[in-house]
């Protein structure tokens, strides 16, 4: 049984599920839970007298627009140690929480191992134009070209990751969804997609365009065909999680996949629609995404030591 799309692939016009006779049939719109009917979960998976708190809240614009670049740093860190790594590819962007039209991104060029906060540079949504943070060295301009048309897009989207893994660069050249075969992917049930048509290397608006599309209205992650992975979130830390989570997750249907292929006697076990959309409720909501985030980032935030903090006590934008 295949898990539901987050939205139409360019085959396909229907969110679906398999029944048990493999036909395709459209889902409810009741089935469509939508982000705001799922109650945070914290109090239920976390337990004594101080309860995990999800996504903080900050005294000033200045306070929030510096965990963000941080947290950013953090994670780019993180990916360098997974080894997402592929040259200069690769980029992440979040909204601005003061300027909405604003995102901060990474420059184009810098390992993500030695990124600090300071590097961070702020584009216009509208046009790229470089309007606060790091002037020193370049934007990414295919990065841009993706990341401000999923903005416009889904204007509650305010982080998105992109990535070029090793896992799911190999997954993606199938252009086919995730088994739900694992409870953990289940965070993503319905909400990830998969666009099963190559573009090219991005070099205008279409690129992002058509990511866009793929994810729909709904859509937290997409495996892109012959190109990588993309998620988003509220936060930088929900989407760097989703992404690590679909990364991990395409190499286990990978051994899944062969071990199957090498021996016929094996039969994968699909987790139930009913399952799988209860594991969606109590593990897919922003908050819990957002502490799920926290081990790594603090553990590379810790490793990084004063530097990846430094320089942002004047951190601003020029609007």
């Amino acid at each position: 049984m295949a898990p539901p799309t987050a939205t139409a692939t360019t085959t396909s016009t229907a969110m679906y599920k398999e029944g048990p006779k493999e036909e395709v049939v459209r889902m409810d719109a009741t089935q469509r839970e939508d982000e705001g009917e799922m109650e945070c979960q914290l109090a239920s998976l976390s337990w004594g007298p101080n309860p995990l708190t999800g996504i903080p809240t900050f005294p000033s614009f200045q306070e929030h627009r510096r965990h963000i670049v941080v947290h950013m740093a953090a994670v780019f860190r993180n990916w360098a140690r997974n080894g997402y790594t592929e040259g200069i590819s690769g980029h992440i962007s979040v909204r601005d929480p003061e300027f909405p039209d604003l995102i901060w991104m990474n420059p184009i060029g810098k390992h993500f191992a030695l990124m600090n906060g300071s590097d961070m540079l702020c584009l216009r949504i509208s046009d790229g134009e470089v309007v606060g943070g790091n002037r020193t060295r370049p934007a990414n301009n295919p990065g841009y070209y993706i990341h401000s048309e999923v903005h416009k897009a889904r204007h509650d989207i305010h982080a998105i990751c992109h990535a070029h893994t090793i896992a799911g660069r190999a997954w993606a050249a199938f252009g086919k969804p995730l088994d739900m075969i694992t409870q953990d992917i289940c965070d993503l049930y319905g909400v990830l997609a998969v666009d099963d048509e190559y573009g090219g290397i991005v070099t205008a608006e279409q690129e992002g365009r058509q990511i866009a599309r793929a994810l729909g209205p709904r859509g937290k992650a997409a495996i892109l065909l012959n190109h990588g992975l993309i998620s988003v979130g509220h936060t930088v830390d929900e989407a760097s999680f989703l992404f690590g989570l679909v990364d991990r997750s395409c190499e286990i249907q990978l051994r899944v996949e062969a071990a199957c292929a090498g021996n016929p006697a094996l039969k994968k076990s699909i987790i139930p629609h009913e399952l799988a959309m209860a594991n969606y409720k109590m593990a897919g909501e922003k908050n819990w995404l957002y502490e799920e985030a926290q081990p790594d980032i603090q553990y590379e935030i810790e490793l990084a030591g004063d530097v990846i903090q430094a320089g942002l006590d004047d951190i601003k934008v020029d609007v």
